[in-house]
Formats: structure tokens, sequence, C-alpha cells
């Protein structure tokens, strides 16, 4: 366990594959700078891999003041153990008071067993970070500049903020597309800092013998307009008017839980706390509620337009633009007005 050290940086897990950087990663480079700010303290990322140094100038542009940089040609595939061993000999030689990872694949493997390994708390798929206090209820003790980790629990009908005040540092995964992604400052200036990892045969036992990396057949995180359908479609053919309308869009296609649920379309375009969270410029929901849980997945889109028969629908809540009707009405009329222009 290392001690508490208030005055030690806010660090990120830069990821990255194949010599990219996951956006995930970009993402936190910016939530880390504000709560680097607010501690008056330095961002630190950590970037382990073979060859990919050049990728540092993308983090100190994105926020990043100081990259500690692992390179070894061993690690130019992920395995867990000899990237955990790298990060966990890192924040105990420099000693980070925070320590952020993406919710990803890789993250929710790699983070645990580091939160293991330096016996500190973690807590997982974090849709915002703040700083803030702590009284404690018996010594009556106050503890500030804390990191409060706040997620969705019981099914997302509460939300729970998480502090650690004794075991640091304190750590979390963020789920990917919560955080603003910013464009980034190539005048930024930042350290590169070469570190040296000592590995031992345990760490190395594993082998990669080959890779296949299967690719996403819906990519809502990109796409910059998403139509997307709920239980109030009806059924799965139904559905149909969904595609036709993003069609006519040149949109994705999304869903809510209960879309989902009803097996009107699979899960991979699922909308939501435990589906996808997007940012499109337009997002088109229709026949959807706007149940929390799916309102936590989409209410940060520039732009939300709901179609819902029924006027006392949460979704209006958040929507810029409400219509109020039958969606196998509307809908059809929405794709005629649109090609008409074409």
């Amino acid at each position: 366990m290392i001690e508490p050290n208030r005055k030690g940086e806010v660090w990120i897990f830069a990821e990255q594959e194949d010599g990219r950087l996951s956006d995930t990663s970009l993402e936190l480079c910016g939530r880390a700078r504000e709560l680097a700010d607010k501690l008056s303290v330095k961002v630190g990322a950590v970037l382990v891999g073979s060859n990919v140094r050049e990728l540092a100038s993308l983090l100190i542009a994105h926020g990043v003041d100081n990259v500690y940089y692992v390179h070894d040609t061993r690690l130019e595939n992920y395995r867990t153990l000899p990237y955990s061993r790298a990060v966990c000999q890192l924040i105990s030689k420099h000693r980070p008071q925070i320590v952020l990872y993406g919710a990803t694949p890789l993250g929710r493997d790699l983070a645990p067993r580091i939160a293991s390994e330096m016996r500190a708390g973690l807590t997982a798929d974090c849709t915002d970070l703040q700083i803030g206090s702590y009284v404690d209820a018996k010594s009556k003790k106050e503890y500030t500049n804390l990191l409060h980790q706040i997620r969705p629990a019981f099914g997302g009908n509460i939300i729970a903020t998480i502090i650690n005040y004794d075991r640091w540092p304190q750590m979390a995964t963020v789920r990917e597309g919560v955080m603003r992604m910013g464009e980034g400052d190539p005048k930024r200036s930042g350290k590169i800092i070469e570190e040296k990892i000592e590995f031992n045969d345990f760490d190395l036992a594993v082998k990669v013998i080959e890779r296949h990396r299967e690719k996403r057949k819906v990519n809502l995180k990109a796409a910059r307009i998403i139509v997307a359908g709920g239980h109030g479609v009806g059924s799965k053919d139904n559905f149909t008017l969904i595609y036709d309308l993003a069609g006519a869009l040149g949109a994705a296609v999304g869903a809510s839980r209960a879309a989902v649920d009803s097996k009107f379309i699979g899960k991979e375009h699922l909308v939501g706390q435990t589906g996808t969270t997007v940012r499109p410029a337009l997002y088109i929901a229709c026949g959807i509620s706007g149940a929390i849980q799916h309102r936590a997945g989409m209410d940060n889109a520039a732009k939300i337009i709901a179609i819902n028969w029924d006027e006392e629908a949460p979704i209006f809540g958040v929507a810029h633009y409400g219509i109020v009707g039958d969606l196998n009405k509307i809908i059809p009329m929405m794709i005629k007005a649109i090609r008409a222009r074409a």
C-alpha cells in the first residue's frame, strides 16, 4: 500500500494498439487536466509499448505534462502481466494521487490487477469524476481534495459517489464516450520521461501466438447522426422504419434497452448505461420513453429530436425538439421530406 501523496500527479493510462491511441485515452486527458488544475498538480500519462514514442506528443497536445514512456520490444502486444508490472513500478516510483483508465476491454483487464497489487481501491465504469471533500461520520475528520468517483448503481436507479481517503492511489475506470475529447493544442509543451522496467520470467511467461481482432459491426461512437428506436416502435418488423429513416439521413441505428430485450434489434445497437455512450451531432429518439439508463448514454448529443405518442415521456425532458404523435405516421413523412430535398 502506498501512503496518500496529496501533491502527486493525476495520471491516465494511455492505451494504444498498433501505434494508435484509443479515443478513450484522449478523452481522459481532458478530464485529468481539469482535475489536476483543481488540485494544482501536473498531469501524467503512462505510455507502454514498442516504438510508440511519437504518441507522446499527441498526449501532450491534449493536456498531459509528463509522459512516462516504457519502450520494450516485448511489449509490442498487450499482455496483462508485463503491462501491470510496468504500471505498478511507475506508481511506486512516482506516487501519483489519481490513476485513470478507460473502461475498455483492455482497461477492465489491467486496472483490477494493478489495484490488487497496489492494495488500492478501484471504481469501475465511472460516468463522471469530480474533486470534493468528505467528513468521516465517526471521527468527524474532514478529508479535502478527494476524487469523487461517480457511477450508476442498482441497475441505474441511483447514482453513487465513491471515495477512497486512505488507500491510494485513487483509481477508476471511465466509460467510453462519457468525457468530451478536446481538439488538442500542438503548441503545448511537456516532458517525455523514458523509464526502464525490470521484468521477471513469470511476467513474460505468456506468449502471443496469433492475434485476431473482430471488427465492430456497429460503430455508434463515431456516428454523427443516430436514429434510435425503443419499445414504442412495436415490433422487429416495424424497426424497418428506423432503418429507413437512418438510411435517408446517412445515420447509424441505435436502440434502447427495452427494444433490445424485446429482440427488435441486436445488442450491438444498444445506447445507454449498459451499452454505448454517444455524442452525435443529431440524435433522433423514436418510441423511446427516456428512462434514466438510456438518457445517460445520449443526453450529451448536440441536438436531440424525440418522437413519442406520450407527451409526458421523460425523453422530452432532454430533447431539444419534441414531436408528440404516432411514429408510424411521422417517420414516413420525415423520410419523404428528406428525400424530396436530396
